[in-house]
């Protein structure tokens, strides 16, 4: 996108970033870092509506910036999970959720309504679809390993400590669900096998994560996805994602 400031200096949401996490680098250290990340980019989005540009997320430095916020590298690299991760793992989310919903709502004056707005909502889907499949692929994958460390953390709590569980459980059911809506708004067949083989890969997390009350709700969203899906390696994904589910007790 094309500004017109200063090259020299960018624009005002460009600014230097801190170096990419390593095996030392300490939680708040990397914490720091994809948040500042997220900022950069929510300030750019903000600037591109309001000077009329276009959002170019394939060149330096978003491309940068956004990498370090949907890193998949390093959340396969973390260890097996823990209870104690929960912490992190729901600000990395945060993190990543807060830029998911700013490329959603971009040029939508806030607060955005998901009834009146559905049309720019669709037409970001369309104009920026490679981010938006990226960005839930990681925040399927982030938010089942965050599920399972929650898990483990209430198991240790007693019955009345644990409704913030429930609460958590209720926004992974609804991450999903808005997943599964977005495929059946015409994703390209790459986008549509990365998010599918999030579904797959993580669907052990989700039999334990969803409410039996709610799980219709899913697998009803679920079979208008397969209706619409032309794809022979989408289908398969969905199938294994819906026949665990459909199985779970």
């Amino acid at each position: 996108m094309t500004t017109g400031d200063d090259p020299a200096t960018g624009p005002p949401w460009s600014v230097r970033f801190a170096s990419t996490w390593t095996a030392t680098e300490d939680a708040p250290e990397f914490l720091g870092v994809v948040k500042d990340s997220a900022n950069q980019i929510e300030l750019y989005l903000d600037f591109a509506a309001k000077t009329g540009g276009r959002p170019d997320f394939s060149g330096l430095p978003v491309s940068a910036l956004f990498a370090r916020v949907f890193d998949l590298e390093k959340l396969a690299a973390l260890p097996p999970p823990k209870g104690s991760d929960v912490p992190l793992l729901l600000a990395w989310i945060s993190s990543a959720n807060g830029v998911a919903k700013a490329i959603m709502y971009f040029g939508i004056t806030p607060p955005p309504d998901p009834i009146a707005d559905q049309d720019a909502i669709k037409r970001n889907l369309k104009d920026f679809e490679d981010q938006q499949a990226a960005a839930l692929n990681f925040l399927i994958r982030i938010t089942a390993r965050e599920v399972q460390s929650a898990f483990l953390f209430m198991e240790d709590l007693a019955p009345e400590l644990r409704t913030s569980l429930d609460k958590a459980r209720v926004g992974g059911e609804e991450m999903v669900y808005g997943a599964l809506v977005a495929m059946t708004q015409g994703l390209s067949p790459a986008n549509a096998r990365l998010i599918s083989a999030a579904l797959r890969d993580t669907r052990d997390a989700w039999v334990l994560d969803f409410f039996p009350k709610d799980r219709p709700l899913i697998l009803n969203q679920l079979a208008q996805v397969q209706k619409a899906a032309n794809d022979d390696e989408v289908q398969k994904n969905l199938a294994a994602f819906g026949d665990a589910l459909a199985a779970a007790k």
